[in-house]
């Protein structure tokens, strides 16, 4: 074998971000040479991408955030534009509380169900659109599924501006089902904005590159993180709007008609913002079902897979579990913190009446969050941390920074206050860097991608479950009991993500669809690739012996056969004809000395075969592969 064949085939089957120079992969590595590998290739990595900023930077100084508008903002705006309403619920609530006492404060004007039902209702319509979005994502495509969440958003927010009744309760009960309306399309944004995010990660959802391996978690982790600043948009623009509509001043007593403005305004940038996020989907996505299509053609399937449904809850039902339950967990901390926000206010600012103060310590909080995002998506793909100790490291966090002051309640809100706000804003950072960041991307990521959508959307459906958990409870626990209830909700996701969900970090997807191609043709043992080491592996599939047939060396010859197999059928779809030209398949996967040398050695037996990369170092003399 000549040294450009050697080299071709190592940068196809060993590539150098994964494979260390002798060809072996980095999780085997004993620690000491895996922490120099990772922290070798991740600083070459680094600085190349400063190198390609900066040459940006050079020729126009405003191209690196159009560079960041493009590849981050852009796919995460659904996301922030459902950030922005979502949690302005709970904004405007002390607001309509303060400005109509009869109907949201004392309720003797409004019938209490319906307002609560703004709550649940809301919640409600998220699970619907998870669960029926998801299904439609890998039934129809992503593109289907994103624009229809899109025109949903918008009809709802159109909604929750006209909204309106003849009676105060009128409007309650016609805000409520705009709010599910509109919730719809919310739940809809989860799986179709993480599977699209992450199978668009190198762009038309083209087979797993480098780029891929070493950002597909930032990619994902980053469209999510829009969340975080649809919060803080919100909460601003409420600021600036109730003091423009209420005369300069965040004081009370707060008028009808000024919160009516500030409610109704509100919504006015998300709607167009919705309206151009439709106008994009529709005329700059039309490749978004590539990856889909591709492995749908593969496996002649034509609409919904159902035979891969079944094989999924027959081979990772437990992750499921893992992922549904660990989310149900996390969006009891997440959303029940949201919920309680009021009541920490409360204890932070005794006999405090101003909407204002109040918003402006929600405000602090969200940019805490902020940070906690933002360092999710630095770190999540660094495979000496990683998805699963990241998870586990949050959930951890906010289980110990709720459990303290539950055990000491009397001294954490009175003599200790300032302890106690330091803890709880150190538990909005731990959720975001940790569980609430890496749910999103772990329920799209351990999946195959026929129905990767559907289980994320299951996923994301039972997490609502938990935040419409934390929703019920708050209306019967005291402030003391729900210090001894909500921790032990951190405990519980910690222990699901350590014993059923994989670390995928590292882990190229290519691979993993790779092992389900397999499985899907009933031959699960036959496949012996890195999707089934024990390092992407949960603890219970290793407990299993899933492991059992992870072999480097059987793996490396099957991944030759396979491109032996499918250069023989390019061979033959060209004497009839049906390709003219080599450049016309995919070059990553037919480099021209490939090509060569499975000319040269078309009649060759790949049963026992060599490995070409040792054999040909054995054969020449030469200190690397990878010279």
């Amino acid at each position: 074998m000549s040294g450009s064949e050697t080299r071709a085939f190592n940068r196809i089957l060993r590539p150098d971000d994964i494979y260390d120079p002798e060809g072996t992969y980095w999780a085997d590595l004993p620690v000491g040479r895996k922490v120099k590998f990772v922290n070798k290739v991740n600083n070459q990595e680094a600085k190349e991408e400063f190198a390609a900023v900066w040459s940006m930077f050079k020729k126009d100084p405003l191209a690196p955030f159009g560079a960041y508008f493009r590849n981050f903002i852009i796919p995460g705006m659904g996301l922030g534009l459902e950030g922005y309403v979502l949690f302005s619920i709970g904004n405007i609530k002390p607001l309509f509380q303060a400005a109509f006492p009869l109907c949201w404060g004392s309720k003797k004007i409004c019938n209490p169900t319906w307002l609560a039902a703004t709550e649940y209702l809301e919640i409600c319509g998220i699970i619907v659109g998870q669960v029926s979005v998801g299904i439609i994502g890998d039934w129809l495509g992503r593109r289907w599924g994103l624009i229809q969440d899109a025109t949903i958003m918008f009809f709802g927010l159109i909604m929750l501006i006209a909204a309106w009744g003849t009676t105060q309760n009128g409007w309650v009960i016609c805000y409520a089902w705009s709010l599910f309306f509109y919730g719809i399309g919310v739940g809809g944004e989860y799986p179709m904005t993480a599977t699209s995010g992450m199978e668009n990660a190198v762009g038309s959802g083209k087979i797993s590159t480098r780029f891929d391996r070493l950002h597909r978690g930032r990619q994902v982790t980053s469209a999510f993180l829009m969340q975080g600043w649809g919060q803080f948009f919100n909460q601003a623009i409420l600021i600036i709007l109730l003091l423009i509509f209420h005369h300069g001043s965040g004081n009370p007593p707060y008028s009808e008609v000024s919160a009516q403005w500030t409610y109704r305004i509100s919504f006015v940038p998300p709607a167009i913002g919705t309206l151009l996020l439709i106008y994009f989907r529709v005329y700059k996505m039309r490749r978004s079902n590539t990856q889909l299509a591709a492995m749908k053609s593969k496996q002649k399937v034509t609409g919904y897979d159902v035979q891969s449904l079944k094989l999924m809850f027959r081979y990772f039902g437990l992750r499921v579990v893992g992922t549904a339950g660990a989310w149900y967990c996390n969006d009891v901390f997440f959303y029940g913190n949201k919920l309680f926000q009021s009541q920490f206010i409360a204890i932070l600012t005794p006999n405090n009446h101003s909407v204002i103060v109040g918003w402006l310590w929600n405000l602090l909080n969200v940019v805490v969050s902020l940070f906690g995002y933002y360092l999710a998506s630095f770190l999540v793909d660094n495979k000496l941390y990683g998805r699963k100790w990241m998870m586990i490291i949050g959930f951890m966090g906010d289980f110990i920074l709720f459990v303290v002051p539950g055990f000491n309640y009397g001294y954490y809100s009175k003599a200790g206050i300032k302890s106690f706000q330091a803890m709880y804003f150190l538990s909005s950072f731990f959720n975001q860097f940790g569980p609430n960041s890496v749910t999103f991307l772990a329920a799209a990521e351990v999946y195959p991608v026929s129905v990767r959508a559907t289980a994320h959307g299951f996923s994301a459906a039972v997490g609502k479950l938990g935040a419409l958990h934390a929703a019920v409870m708050y209306n019967y626990t005291k402030t003391t009991q729900n210090f001894h209830i909500v921790p032990w909700f951190g405990l519980a996701g910690a222990l699901l993500t350590w014993l059923f969900i994989p670390d995928t970090t590292g882990l190229d997807l290519k691979e993993a669809e790779r092992r389900w191609t397999y499985i899907r043709a009933g031959r699960e043992h036959d496949y012996h690739g890195i999707a089934i080491h024990p390092k992407h592996l949960s603890v219970w599939e290793r407990f299993r012996g899933v492991a059992k047939d992870y072999d480097p060396d059987l793996d490396f010859q099957a991944k030759v056969a396979e491109l032996r197999s499918n250069w023989e059928e390019l061979q033959m779809k060209r004497a009839e004809e049906k390709l003219t030209a080599l450049d016309e398949v995919d070059e990553e996967d037919w480099d021209p000395e490939l090509h060569a040398y499975f000319s040269r050695t078309s009649n060759s037996s790949v049963t026992g075969f060599k490995d070409p990369i040792k054999e040909s170092s054995e054969e020449e003399e030469k200190p690397s592969i990878a010279q």
